[in-house]
C-alpha cells in the first residue's frame, strides 16, 4: 500500500512538472484548441444570412410622401350607334361626355417636377395632382417620351416631399420591393414583394424596354407609382402587368429609376428625348432566313425596309442586307441594333458592317435625330 501511494504521488509530481514545462516553453500548443473553435465560430457567422426586417414601416414612411395620385380627364363624343334605343325607335342623339382615370406619379424635384406614365395623362384635357395631405393642384405637361411611356408634370406648390433616388443598377433578383401607387382608386396602397428578374426587354409594351420585374402586386391605378427598396429609395416607375384578367397575377414590371431619371433630365432640359435614328426597319434572322441567305447559322438582323433618303439610304444600306456590326459590336436582335443606333448622339458617324450577296462591307451612316 506504502508503494502504491509513492507511485500515485510520483505520478502526479510528474504531471503538474510536464504541465509547468508546456505552459512555460510551449505556450501555442495550450492556445490552439481555442484558434480552431474561433475560426469555425467566424466561418458560421459568415455563412448565416442576415435576418430580414421585421417591418419596412420606416421606408415606406421614407417614400411615401413623394408619391401622388394623378386624376385626369377628357371630353369624348359619345356616338350615335345603333343600340336599345334605336331598336325601340328612340335613337341615341349625339351628345358629350368626361371620361376620367386614375394613375400615380412620384415627385422627383423641389421645382414640382412628377414623373408619370405617358399612358396615364395621354390626350387628357385636365390634370390634377392630389398629394398625401389630400390637397389637389392642376398640373402641366413638360413633355413626354412616348418610347419609354414616360411622362414629367409639374405642379406650383412649395415645400413638397421629394423622393429618395436609389440605383435600379445595383438590384438583384431576390431583392425585397414595395410598390407604392393608387390601384382602383382606393387610395395610396403599399404592396410587398421581390425583384424577380431584370433586362426584361422584347415584350411589345414600349419601344426601348430594360424592364424590373417584380412580384410585388401591381393594379390598375399603380401606373407611374414607385417601386421602392426596404431603405425607401425609388429604384423604378411601375408601368404595367401581365394579366389575363386585369388584375395582379404576381407579375408586374417598372422602368428602372436609372432610366427613368435619364429621360426626364432630358425632357427638362430640352423637351425631349434625343435618339439616334438611321430610318431602317430590321427584322430577325431564323434559321429558314439564314439558309436562303446562304448562313451556316442566324446571326445579324435583316433590313426588311429602309426609308427613302434616309441616313440609312444614304450609307448606302439597300432592302436585304444583312447588318452583323454596330459600331464595332456584333447584334442578333432588333432590341440590340435598335439601342445601339438610339444610343449614338445625332449628327455622329456610326460604323455599320453588312454582309450582302456573301460579301462582307464596311460602311459609315451619318445618324439623325429620331423622329418625336
Amino acid at each position: 500500500m506504502v508503494n502504491f501511494s509513492r507511485f500515485l504521488l510520483q505520478a502526479a509530481l510528474t504531471g503538474v512538472a510536464l504541465a509547468v514545462v508546456i505552459a512555460v516553453f510551449f505556450p501555442d500548443i495550450l492556445n490552439r484548441g481555442d484558434e480552431a473553435s474561433l475560426q469555425v465560430t467566424e466561418t458560421v457567422g459568415e455563412s448565416t444570412p442576415a435576418a430580414a426586417p421585421a417591418s419596412y414601416a420606416e421606408g415606406v414612411r421614407r417614400a411615401a410622401p413623394a408619391v401622388v395620385n394623378i386624376m385626369t380627364s377628357r371630353t369624348i363624343d359619345r356616338p350615335t350607334g345603333f343600340g336599345l334605343h334605336e331598336f325601340f325607335g328612340q335613337p341615341l342623339p349625339p351628345d358629350e361626355r368626361e371620361q376620367s382615370s386614375l394613375g400615380s406619379g412620384v415627385i422627383m424635384t423641389d421645382q414640382g417636377h412628377i414623373l408619370t406614365n405617358h399612358h396615364v395623362i395621354e390626350e387628357a384635357d385636365a390634370i390634377a395632382i392630389m398629394l398625401p395631405d389630400g390637397t389637389a393642384h392642376p398640373a402641366e405637361i413638360i413633355g413626354i417620351d412616348a418610347d419609354t411611356d414616360l411622362a414629367v408634370l409639374r405642379v406650383r406648390v412649395p415645400d413638397l416631399a421629394v423622393a429618395t433616388l436609389g440605383h435600379s443598377r445595383d438590384l438583384q433578383v431576390g431583392d425585397v420591393v414595395l410598390a407604392i401607387g393608387n390601384p382602383f382608386g382606393v387610395g395610396q396602397t403599399v404592396t410587398q414583394g421581390i425583384v424577380s428578374a431584370t433586362g426584361r426587354n422584347q415584350l411589345g409594351i414600349n419601344t426601348f424596354e430594360d424592364f424590373i420585374q417584380t412580384d410585388a402586386a401591381i393594379n390598375p391605378g399603380n401606373s407611374g407609382g414607385a417601386l421602392i427598396n426596404a431603405g425607401g429609395e425609388v429604384i423604378g416607375i411601375n408601368t404595367a402587368i401581365f394579366s389575363r384578367s386585369g388584375g395582379s397575377h404576381g407579375i408586374g414590371f417598372a422602368i428602372p429609376v436609372d432610366l427613368a431619371r435619364s429621360v426626364m433630365t432630358e425632357i427638362i432640359e430640352q423637351g425631349y428625348v434625343a435618339r439616334g435614328w438611321l430610318g431602317i426597319e430590321v427584322q430577325a434572322m431564323n434559321r429558314e432566313l439564314a439558309e436562303s441567305f446562304g448562313l451556316d447559322a442566324p446571326r445579324g438582323v435583316l433590313v426588311a425596309g429602309i426609308l427613302r433618303e434616309g441616313p440609312a439610304e444614304e450609307a448606302g444600306i439597300r432592302p436585304g442586307d444583312i447588318i452583323t456590326h454596330l459600331d464595332g459590336n456584333s447584334v442578333n436582335t432588333p432590341h440590340e441594333a435598335l439601342n445601339v443606333i438610339a444610343r449614338t448622339t445625332p449628327g455622329e458617324a456610326l460604323d455599320i458592317r453588312i454582309q450582302r450577296d456573301d460579301e462582307s462591307q464596311e460602311l459609315a451612316a451619318t445618324v439623325a435625330q429620331r423622329p418625336i
